[in-house]
């Protein structure tokens, strides 16, 4: 469109030309053009549409609706066109108005083109890909990009930010889309190629028209989430119905191609086809499965169009019974061997169970087929509703073969059954049964009988007749469940009560168990499931099995009291320890070991009193098991014999238990008592001596295993203490536990670990006093003698300064030896010895002294004797 411009000259001033009559006529003249001009292509360009449904329509639409009036608006901004509005406005034209009018409409659509051009290039390239891209991935790649960027879009764009410009753009996506999958998904050639391929292709095509939906959701949330945007909703039925319709239409196609790649050629898999005597009849099965999918191929109407909804639903429903009706079949013929139970289904009645269910689900198929005008009429209603009379026979035949092989069964067994004893004797070993440890009664209600009464009752339910014997057997369901539970509860108590009892109480209760044995013999020898005393027979032996648990409570109960003695003799200290007198102060040896045997005294006593108490608790056994008191019967013996071997057992590890504490504490480093180290001229030596504290030891020891001697054996055979027995004249003897307890290789070990701890102890402390001995001369040398010698050696002063400062050094030296050591469990207390050196030093300090006075006065007389000759001299002179 080209704008005419004016013939008449408006070359000079723009005043001069306005004020000029003819040329402002001819200039409104082209003004008027002008302004029909712009109109009409304004008009046409805003008329014009989008040639095609997809959105690159759209695009092309506004890039020719810019370039149009982007060649107008450049016109108007020629000089010519310019210097003609200058002109008329000076001339103050009427006709201008109009114009500006129009040339204000050209601008603001101008700018509305240009910004819609700019705003679609932003999505060309997406919409490209929606269009052209080369499969599916392609397009699943860019919906999510391209739905960004519609928000964007919708933000900064001025046209395109209303929903009315909006909403169509998204419906041309939208149709693109399902174009794509239309163009992709063609049901005439999908069937016939690569049928995994196909599948695939068609659960993309589903994923695709999805994600246009799922993108427009995410979008949605995202602008809700931020808050700061305007609403996104559009109409959905115009942006989704479609995409919606042709996912539904793809799933349907999946779930075709799942049925018969997956579920039914796997059956003709080629080991099936190897083996099988009858290739031709899986031919024909492959025929019948490629036919399925006939219908699906051979359409005559769009599936993807929403109105051929109705169409397609039919052959849909077609296909899926067809499919039903063929999948039965195939699950019956694999599993004619073995069914499928439903729990608690017994296995005859639960395979017709299983035969009728698969029945009822073709049954169903059939009634649907029926509701569905001229279905089972049609060629392929017909096959349907003949695969359907094959089947439903095979399983009657099938149901028919089940029964009669239950009934057949059930009459010649029950008979058998009912004549079981109600008990069974069961051994757990290879012993006799009269082992009584050995020996379990079981219940022998023969399951086989249970599964009949529950066949029975399927089988009456499913409507077959049912056999005399079998009804009988069945009506007595609640009395056979009171028995059983009876026999059971009865058994099971019997069974705990005697998994109580140790071997010792098996023969003490040997003539009880004998007995309850003797109430049990009618149930296993000859009381039947016909009997009509079972119920009697339960209730005698529930009796006899209360009354041996009440028997066996009180064994129970005598044996805790025996145990719990023996418990409070083995625990017992041996070796109580004197508390200290103060921080520092320790017993010394006489006082601990007195303390020690003094303590042990006193729990001794205790110990007796317990062990003789066990003898009466046996003897209360002994009436309770044998009805006598005499402490010596002989159905008790061995049970005489498993105690005191028991009570040897504790004594043992009493002893043991103790000495191993005791040689613990005389290794821990706490003391326990102490001793002194003394001077006895000329030896340093312990006060008491090392040997006689360890000789304190060892009979601490020794006392400690004659601890047993207090316990008094039993006579053979009784629980009654031996009386002493006189062996010569003046010598008598009681028989006690001392003499086989002292020989326990594990007591005299550790008595001999106890000896041999402490005498390195003692050994270790006497090498310590060793040290000591470096003051020896203090002591053994003469101090007359060497007084003498030195007196006569008359020493200058010098040498008897010498001499005190030794000694006193060496006393001054001992008070700074520490005064206690502690080594393990003794405590060696210096200070006695300590005090005895420093005697010694003093000792020498005066007797120096006393040497240096006398020379000193020696020599202060003789110098007194020549000063008095001296002066006597002077005076003779």
């Amino acid at each position: 469109i080209n704008l005419e411009m004016p013939t008449v000259n408006i070359d000079g001033e723009v005043t001069v030309l306005a004020a000029i009559p003819e040329v402002v006529k001819a200039l409104e003249s082209s003004a008027m053009t002008w302004q029909k001009s712009i109109s009409t292509a304004l008009e046409e360009q805003l008329k014009k549409v989008p040639q095609g449904n997809g959105p690159l329509a759209e695009v092309d639409l506004w890039r020719e609706i810019n370039d149009t009036l982007s060649a107008l608006t450049e016109q108007t901004k020629l000089p010519e066109v310019q210097k003609v509005l200058e002109i008329l406005q000076e001339a103050e034209s009427e006709r201008l108005g109009d114009l500006w009018i129009v040339l204000s409409d050209l601008r603001k659509h101008h700018m509305e083109a240009l910004d819609n051009v700019k705003c679609l290039s932003a999505l060309e390239h997406y919409l490209k890909n929606l269009t052209y891209g080369a499969d599916f991935n392609v397009v699943l790649n860019t919906i999510p990009s391209l739905m960004n960027a519609l928000r964007v879009i919708r933000i900064v764009s001025r046209h395109y930010n209303k929903d009315e410009w909006m909403l169509p753009l998204m419906e041309r996506i939208a149709w693109e889309i399902s174009m794509r999958v239309y163009k992709f998904v063609d049901l005439h050639t999908l069937f016939k190629g690569d049928r995994a391929a196909a599948k695939k292709k068609v659960a993309e095509a589903k994923s695709t028209l999805e994600q246009w939906k799922n993108c427009y959701f995410d979008v949605r949330a995202q602008i809700e989430e931020s808050g700061g945007e305007k609403h996104w909703e559009f109409d959905r039925k115009r942006l989704f119905e479609k995409t919606d319709y042709m996912a539904s239409i793809c799933q349907d196609l999946y779930d075709i191609f799942q049925v018969i790649t997956e579920e039914l050629y796997n059956i003709f898999n080629p080991e099936l086809t190897a083996v099988t005597a009858n290739p031709k009849g899986i031919d024909d099965l492959v025929r019948r499965v490629n036919g399925l999918i006939c219908p699906v191929e051979e359409l005559t109407f769009d599936p993807f169009s929403i109105r051929s909804a109705h169409d397609w639903k039919l052959i849909m429903e077609e296909f899926k019974e067809q499919v039903s009706v063929e999948n039965v079949k195939q699950i019956f013929v694999q599993n004619l061997k073995d069914p499928p139970l439903c729990k608690n289904h017994p296995p005859l009645a639960g395979a017709i169970y299983w035969s009728r269910s698969l029945f009822y689900r073709i049954k169903h198929t059939i009634i649907r087929f029926k509701e569905v005008e001229d279905l089972l009429t049609s060629e392929r209603g017909k096959e349907v509703k003949q695969l359907y009379l094959q089947v439903a026979k095979r399983m009657k035949e099938y149901e028919d073969e089940k029964y009669n092989q239950w009934k057949d069964g059930t009459e010649k067994i029950i008979p058998v059954l009912l004549k079981n004893t109600l008990l069974t004797v069961s051994s757990v070993t290879e012993q006799p049964v009269t082992s009584k440890k050995n020996v379990h009664f079981i219940v022998n209600f023969p399951p086989v009988l249970q599964e009949i009464i529950i066949e029975t009752k399927y089988m009456e339910q499913l409507g077959f007749p049912i056999p005399e014997i079998a009804r009988y057997v069945a009506l007595q369901e609640d009395t056979y469940l009171r028995y059983t539970n009876g026999l059971k509860n009865m058994l099971d108590h019997y069974n705990k009560l005697m998994g109580t009892l140790n071997e010792a109480e098996n023969k003490l209760l040997d003539d009880h168990i004998q007995g309850l044995w003797g109430i049990f013999k009618p149930g296993h020898r000859r009381l039947n499931w016909n009997a009509l005393g079972v119920g009697n027979f339960i209730g005698q032996c529930t009796q006899a099995v209360r009354r041996f648990e009440s028997l066996v409570r009180q064994v129970h109960n005598n044996s805790e009291d025996i145990s719990n003695k023996l418990l409070f003799i083995e625990s017992t200290n041996l070796f109580k320890f004197p508390p200290s007198k103060n921080d520092d102060e320790l017993p010394n040896v006489n006082e601990f070991f007195e303390y020690v045997r003094c303590e042990r005294a006193k729990d001794v006593a205790q110990m007796v009193r317990k062990y003789v108490a066990i003898s009466q608790l046996l003897i209360k056994v002994e009436g309770q098991v044998a009805n006598t008191k005499s402490g010596k019967c002989p159905k008790l013996t061995s049970y005489y014999a498993y105690w005191e071997n028991r009570i040897y057992e504790v004594l043992t590890q009493l002893i043991v238990k103790n000495l191993q504490a005791f040689n613990t504490a005389i290794l821990r480093n706490v003391p326990l008592f102490q001793t002194e180290a003394i001077l006895c001229v000329p030896e340093i030596i312990f006060q008491p001596k090392a040997s006689e504290i360890e000789k304190m030891t060892v009979q601490c020891i020794q006392d400690c295993t004659e601890v047993t001697k207090h316990f008094v054996r039993w006579m053979h055979g009784t629980c009654i203490a031996c009386p002493p027995q006189r062996v010569k004249k003046d010598e008598v003897i009681t028989f006690s536990f001392y003499s086989d307890v002292s020989q326990n290789p594990l007591i005299m070990k550790q008595a001999a670990v106890i000896t041999q701890n402490v005498h390195k102890l003692l050994a270790s402390l006497s090498n310590y006093l060793n040290q000591w001995k470096r003051y020896q001369p203090l002591w053994k040398l003469d101090k007359a003698m060497v007084m003498e010698r030195l007196a006569a050696e008359k020493p200058a002063c010098v040498t008897f300064d010498e001499e005190l400062q030794f000694y006193m050094k060496v006393a001054q030296e001992v008070t700074q030896q520490p005064l206690i050591k502690d080594e393990q469990f003794i405590r060696l207390q210096l200070a006695p010895l300590a005090y005895t050196v420093q005697e010694h030093a003093r000792d020498w300090v005066v007797s120096l002294g006393k040497l240096l006075n006398e020379s000193a006065r020696e020599e202060l007389f003789s110098l007194q004797e020549e000063i008095q000759v001296g002066v006597f001299r002077s005076s003779c002179m």
